[in-house]
């Protein structure tokens, strides 16, 4: 499963936010893995990032990481420049954004 997020950085926190992702811990690494999580990538606009997460079951590793020591901590160190997450509506939540379209599913004949 491929899912997209939204997420807004706090004014200023760009590059605060660069130099923490250079590499993620080991242990946030090896978490992640275990959870399902095959990959992460994140792209920036202005302050605005966009996350692609490919994984077995999104809300089974969110839920597997919630009290995972290692993303405990993640969360404390990244949480110094991320604002907010937003839901597909805008509304502050931890939710995947809707899939409007895939090249991949119109070929294939099936539904985004």
């Amino acid at each position: 499963m491929i899912v997209a997020l939204h997420s807004v950085l706090k004014p200023g926190a760009v590059d605060g936010y660069r130099v923490e992702h250079a590499a993620v811990p080991d242990d946030l690494d090896a978490a992640f893995s275990r959870v399902g999580i095959r990959g992460w990538t994140i792209w920036r606009s202005g302050e605005r990032l966009f996350h692609v997460v490919d994984c077995d079951d999104f809300d089974a590793a969110i839920a597997a990481l919630d009290g995972d020591p290692a993303n405990v901590a993640w969360q404390a160190t990244i949480g110094r420049w991320v604002e907010v997450f937003r839901d597909a509506d805008g509304a502050e939540g931890f939710a995947p954004l809707e899939q409007v379209w895939s090249l991949a599913a119109q070929r294939a004949g099936s539904a985004p």
